[in-house]
């Protein structure tokens, strides 16, 4: 089952290569990965996102709870949250056909052109990571894809509560 774990702890040095290696050292595999400093500047708040069954899943916070900076970890999955993703996607658009078709799936999934070349639109997209899937899977159909980028996933929970020290 995909997860979704967050994590407040203080901004220092080595912080986030020791939750990596934390992962590393059990074999749990991380899919993405953020990270940015929040409203205080002296904590940052990494987004993590991982598969694994309850069972991994607690023994993972618990090994993060432990680590010395970690002040708090949320697992979103088990609470309302909202999730977003960025998509950057490079397609080749040749001809009028296929550069309608492609602008035609932005407008629909709500996405932007954010550049033009003589064969290629690069769009954005923000949303959840499922919902990147589908629009990937639509201008497959329509173009071939040069590159793509992907933020990773951030999530906060819904509501007033806050993910605090």
């Amino acid at each position: 089952m995909r997860r979704i774990l967050s994590i407040l702890l203080e901004n220092e040095p080595g912080a986030l290569s020791r939750i990596v290696g934390l992962f590393s050292q059990r074999a749990y595999n991380i899919d993405s990965l953020t990270v940015g400093t929040t409203d205080d500047q002296t904590l940052s708040r990494i987004t993590i996102t991982t598969h694994g069954d309850d069972r991994v899943v607690e023994q993972i916070t618990k090994q993060v709870n432990k680590l010395v900076d970690v002040l708090k970890v949320q697992d979103l999955t088990e609470v309302q949250h909202i999730e977003r993703e960025l998509l950057l996607v490079k397609v080749y658009a040749r001809d009028e056909t296929m550069r309608a078709a492609v602008t035609r799936i932005a407008d629909v999934y709500q996405g932007a052109i954010i550049d033009m070349g003589k064969q290629s639109y690069t769009l954005q997209l923000l949303s959840s990571s499922e919902k990147i899937e589908s629009f990937l899977d639509m201008l497959r159909h329509e173009s071939d894809i040069i590159e793509l980028v992907r933020s990773g996933a951030v999530g906060i929970g819904r509501g007033d509560k806050a993910l605090r020290a």
